[in-house]
């Protein structure tokens, strides 16, 4: 067995663990603590948070989409693949260091989605861009931490509260669609949302594609119209 080389660590604001970067092979692995965050083999549920948010929305005209953290670049890859040359892509990532492994180490795994025209990358909370706007986006993804029960920020905690929630449908335009991804189920988690508003649809996708047993799972809401 190769084992893991370390490569690089990454300081997340306002936490005391760092985000760690590792490779074994072609293999790529971000961990907090002793807590894996995403593995570059893995990553089949965060293309169907992508293919299935996009084709929701495959109707309006000129889409705007924003996605909570850039990971390895899996989901906004995926989101280029199923958007309209027209679409304009905000990824949000707060660890700056992050954007730089995606330029530089992890940029082949996802096919340097970064370079694509229609990405624009804001090195900031997703937090503060749901809170700066009204019905702008019609769409808004994230992938942020492990879902509603995270590791990494506490600060995620208000993205998934009704609050939170209550935030990111004033961001939505009419029909606008809300797909978040956890690592597991939540009970309480849709019900808030519901209580937002939303229409919600729970899914629950292979973690690594038709041939994995382990699976994630997607709540995918629609705002009224």
């Amino acid at each position: 067995m190769i084992p893991w080389e370390f490569l690089d660590s990454a300081k997340i604001p306002g936490q005391k663990k760092d985000l760690c970067l590792y490779r074994r092979g072609k293999e790529y692995s971000i961990r907090i603590g002793g807590s894996e965050l995403m593995n570059s083999r893995v990553h089949a549920s965060e293309d169907s948070l992508a293919e299935i948010s996009c084709n929701k929305i495959e109707h309006q005209s000129r889409p705007r989409i924003l996605i909570g953290g850039l990971g390895m670049g899996f989901t906004l890859a995926t989101a280029l693949k199923y958007s309209k040359n027209d679409a304009v892509i905000t990824v949000s990532e707060i660890v700056p260091t992050v954007v730089e492994w995606n330029r530089g180490v992890l940029a082949d795994l996802a096919g340097d989605p970064l370079n694509d025209k229609r990405v624009i990358i804001r090195e900031i909370d997703v937090a503060q861009i749901i809170k700066s706007v009204h019905q702008t986006f019609n769409a808004i993804l994230l992938d942020v931490d492990n879902g509603p029960e995270g590791l990494t920020r506490y600060g995620n905690d208000w993205l998934y509260s009704l609050h939170g929630l209550n935030a990111a449908y004033a961001a939505l335009k009419p029909e606008g669609v809300l797909a978040v991804w956890s690592a597991g189920p939540d009970q309480a988690f849709p019900n808030r949302m519901r209580s937002a508003g939303f229409y919600v649809e729970e899914k629950r996708v292979r973690a690594r594609g038709p041939r994995g047993r382990a699976h994630h799972t997607i709540w995918l809401s629609t705002k009224s119209p």
